[in-house]
């Protein structure tokens, strides 16, 4: 069972973490190619992510990330923006609401500090599936536009 009072922490400040995320990117230089997505776009992408963040964790399938995030990649791709920086703005995406978590997610009782610790696991087990997926998306798009 996850911490649900944390889940609906994050859902509940899913706007004000996607404005954190697009500030991070738009100062970053490791993030500077994501300047080709369109911000409106980009923090709907980010505000998604934050706002269904139970629904991706407990309902959706590691086909429903494939399918999310390959779409992504290719895009991002045919968007001209480099690989590093794609994951780089999915990394951030996921840093930035373990600081919520730390800031915010004061542990009270030892049941719930286990229940924060799986939240952590499965959050990283979505990025890492995210992060994947986007880089495969990716690159099939640059082969189909280097064979074409």
């Amino acid at each position: 069972m996850i911490a649900q009072r944390l889940v609906r922490l994050i859902e509940t400040h899913a706007d004000e973490l996607a404005s954190g995320v697009m500030r991070r990117l738009e100062a970053s230089e490791q993030a500077s190619e994501m300047r080709k997505v369109p911000a409106e776009e980009l923090k709907l992408r980010v505000y998604e992510i934050y706002s269904n963040l139970s629904d991706w964790l407990l309902t959706r399938t590691q086909e429903a990330i494939e399918n999310r995030y390959t779409r992504i990649g290719a895009r991002r791709a045919a968007q001209g923006i480099a690989l590093s920086h794609l994951l780089y703005a999915i990394t951030t995406v996921k840093k930035k609401h373990c600081e919520l978590l730390r800031y915010e997610g004061i542990v009270d009782r030892h049941v719930e500090l286990f229940q924060e610790l799986e939240l952590l696991r499965m959050v990283d087990l979505f990025f890492d599936r995210a992060i994947y997926f986007a880089a495969q998306g990716y690159e099939s798009a640059v082969k189909v536009r280097a064979a074409a």
